[in-house]
């Protein structure tokens, strides 16, 4: 006798298509960002560089985390699932390009544990364009023009 196969949970998506190639062609899924997303803050926490600014300003984790997991869902796979404006929120903080990289390191890490290899590299393509975009948004709210934008295929420490 065989075991019957459980079907796929349905997809959370607004463009249900897309997010199926996606997941087919990446081994991404919701449990697999799911298990990203908390492994990756519970490093980001214990941080010695990352964590003070993160205590600092995430009141519930549990919020953020849930927050967290459709933001990667909606970068990731494409589901749409997140509806909110990250750019505002990340402008003022007391960053540099050096926190950014130790964002990315941690992630990239947390990437390769957790996912197929081509999920990872999906998944961490789209952190390093984050993490410039956001660079960006830092350099330019502090009034100071930012200096060459890292380039992921080569690594690069900004000034």
């Amino acid at each position: 006798m065989t075991e019957a196969a459980t079907p796929p949970a349905p997809i959370r998506s607004a463009r249900p298509a897309i997010t199926a190639e996606l997941m087919a062609r990446t081994g991404l899924d919701d449990g697999r960002l799911t298990d990203l997303v908390h492994r990756f803050y519970a490093r980001v926490r214990t941080d010695a560089m990352l964590g003070p600014i993160f205590d600092e300003r995430v009141r519930d984790w549990d919020v953020h985390l849930a927050q967290m997991v459709d933001f990667w869902s909606s970068v990731a796979l494409m589901t749409g699932r997140f509806h909110g404006a990250p750019m505002p929120k990340h402008a003022r903080l007391p960053v540099t390009w050096e926190h950014f990289e130790r964002w990315l390191s941690l992630f990239r890490e947390t990437a390769h544990e957790t996912c197929p290899p081509a999920g990872a590299a999906h998944v961490i393509e789209r952190a390093e364009l984050i993490a410039r975009s956001l660079h960006m948004a830092v350099e330019t709210a502090a009034g100071r023009l930012p200096g060459d934008v890292p380039d992921r295929r080569r690594p690069t420490r900004m000034p």
